[in-house]
């Protein structure tokens, strides 16, 4: 009797389930999760230089761009050919339009090499979402783009400094000349959280959630193509189409996003170390 009334029990449970394709597919589909940019160390575990695999990335694509250079500027020629044409296309990109467009000539030629070293880092770091068996920008962690940023805030600060005196830089930086007296009260703090804690904040958090947010999305449509051809199959297979479609798009996408995330943290990086050279001219 009792075995009777497990299994009418157990009957019942089933027939209240919504055996639907959104609840198979939930019962065994793992969605992408923040887990995936803390992943297990891999070298020199419990150590201040422990490796996971988001560090190895970075040096990877570090040494990628390193290498990169070296190869095609290791025998530079008048007329460029093969990768050296390659790299001075980006280097005269990054020179025009970005230093000396912000800069001018003489300023633009003086920053150029951090203006393009942040450029190409950003870059490649951020390629590593697309690219095969890597699929994760180091980015994405808030660490690289903060160490960049904070580089980026040194150097216009320290710009700044060096032009005007460490007094007369803050003062500049800060007090809008021309207002009346009462609203410096309001101004000053404003002015002074713009130039001197949003700046490093923004260039961080922008690089980092824009990555963040790419991984998760092309993962969750790839990981789900995978499910639904390779796990679910039969009728449930046709839902990989669409799914893989959406992937594509999603790739493409996050190419624009990779090279416009590059763009700006290069750009604003000149930006702001122009305010710093023109701080008096508020």
């Amino acid at each position: 009797m009792s075995d009777r009334t497990a299994d009418s029990n157990a009957c019942g449970r089933l027939r209240e389930r919504p055996l639907s394709v959104t609840f198979m597919a939930a019962s065994e589909y793992t969605p992408p999760s923040l887990d995936d940019f803390y992943p297990p160390a891999l070298l020199f575990e419990g150590t201040p230089f422990e490796l996971d695999r988001l560090m190895l990335i970075r040096l990877l694509m570090s040494a990628v761009v390193a290498l990169f250079f070296i190869i095609a500027m290791r025998s530079p020629k008048i007329v460029p050919r093969g990768v050296q044409n390659v790299a001075e296309f980006f280097l005269d990109f990054v020179r025009i339009n970005i230093a000396e467009e912000i800069l001018g000539k003489e300023q633009g030629k003086r920053f150029l090499p951090i203006i393009t070293t942040i450029f190409f880092i950003v870059l490649a770091s951020n390629l590593a979402s697309i690219t095969p068996f890597l699929n994760i920008s180091p980015n994405a962690r808030i660490g690289m783009p903060l160490v960049l940023a904070v580089v980026a805030y040194v150097t216009f600060n320290y710009v700044g400094i060096k032009k005007y005196g460490f007094f007369k830089y803050v003062k500049s930086s800060v007090v809008v000349p021309n207002v009346p007296i009462f609203l410096h009260f309001l101004l000053i703090p404003i002015e002074f959280l713009s130039t001197f804690v949003l700046r490093p904040f923004t260039l961080t958090v922008r690089l980092m959630a824009n990555m963040l947010a790419g991984h998760i999305l092309l993962v969750l449509f790839f990981s789900a193509t995978q499910y639904f051809f390779f796990t679910a199959g039969g009728f449930e297979a046709i839902f990989g189409i669409p799914s893989i479609i959406a992937g594509v798009a999603m790739t493409f996408f996050e190419l624009l996003v990779i090279a416009l995330q590059a763009y700006v943290f290069a750009l604003l990086t000149a930006v702001y170390i122009d305010l710093a050279l023109h701080a008096d001219s508020h």
